[in-house]
């Protein structure tokens, strides 16, 4: 695999920012709240829309701030440091725990189109029936993609009071859907406050709207910073000698973080091959320590 070099400065300049106008203003009726989550949403739309943009490192990248914000909903903070370790560092025959299982369901939900079959991998406790009840059923595939997506919070939360994180998942499926979106990206989780899940009908509606204008417009931000890394490191790759060296990057460029030992390389092959990409400036070392090392773009 060969990757031809970039110039980060002119991929973000091809990519267009957020009106100032859609983060600024101050909406004072349901109207204006509704026409600024349109707007935001259908910048991010173009945006995600960009070849340049790395569509899969983002998703996971949004993945992990939405674990991380139903840990924080169902009364278990936990950081993003926190939830990578218990995830990566599983061994085989161990449970990842609700930290770690929490942040597995959000990596598999946006990791495949989001279909019913992937939606199911992702929710296994539910069969696929009930989840095609929830997305297409009580009113949830009628009115505007927000509408939808308030519809299915509102009706799994009555169904199912304690399962925010399923909610959560199939209210961006449903929003996903009705934009006509392959991938579901992780915007209500991102929005939300944990009081706005107990609320009901317009009230929840109007916290739905506030919740993807300000994830529209932090993902559209999170995207122009991951494309000038991602940039980065396809500028480097030709410098890379080691065998295996290709596939690696590739890794890289699809995942928010990976353990050197995840790579396609004998161990201190991939050692040395994330401590070249930090010299190089092409990942970070997440985790600030001498063991069990995490790197990402």
């Amino acid at each position: 695999m060969t990757f031809a070099r970039h110039d980060p400065i002119d991929d973000l300049d091809t990519l267009p920012l957020m009106p100032a106008w859609v983060t600024s203003a101050r909406p004072e009726t349901f109207e204006d709240v509704a026409f600024l989550s349109g707007a935001a949403l259908n910048h991010l739309h173009v945006v995600l829309g960009h070849k340049e943009v790395p569509q899969a490192l983002l998703r996971d990248r949004l993945a992990l701030r939405a674990a991380e914000a139903c840990m924080g909903f169902a009364g278990r903070p936990e950081r993003a440091g926190a939830l990578r370790d218990a995830l990566h560092f599983l061994r085989p025959g161990d449970l990842p725990g609700p930290a770690g299982e929490t942040y597995h369901r959000w990596r598999c939900a946006v990791e495949r189109p989001a279909t019913l079959k992937s939606l199911h991998r992702a929710l296994p406790e539910f069969d696929p029936d009930t989840i095609a009840i929830w997305l297409d059923g009580h009113g949830a595939g009628q009115g505007g993609p927000v509408a939808r997506a308030a519809a299915v919070l509102e009706t799994i939360m009555t169904d199912v009071p304690r399962a925010e994180g399923a909610a959560l998942i199939l209210a961006d499926a449903a929003l996903a859907q009705a934009l006509g979106w392959e991938h579901l990206v992780p915007l209500l989780a991102l929005g939300l406050k944990r009081a706005d899940l107990r609320k009901q009908g317009e009230a929840l509606r109007l916290a739905c709207h506030c919740a993807v204008t300000a994830s529209a417009s932090e993902t559209v931000r999170l995207s122009l910073e991951l494309t000038r890394t991602a940039a980065r490191l396809k500028a480097v790759a030709p410098k890379l000698r080691a065998k295996g060296a290709d596939d690696a990057v590739e890794i890289f460029l699809n995942r928010d973080a990976v353990a050197a030992s995840a790579l396609p390389l004998p161990g201190r092959s991939a050692r040395r091959l994330c401590d070249r990409l930090v010299d190089l400036g092409a990942v970070r070392e997440l985790t600030g320590r001498d063991t069990f090392r995490l790197y990402g773009v």
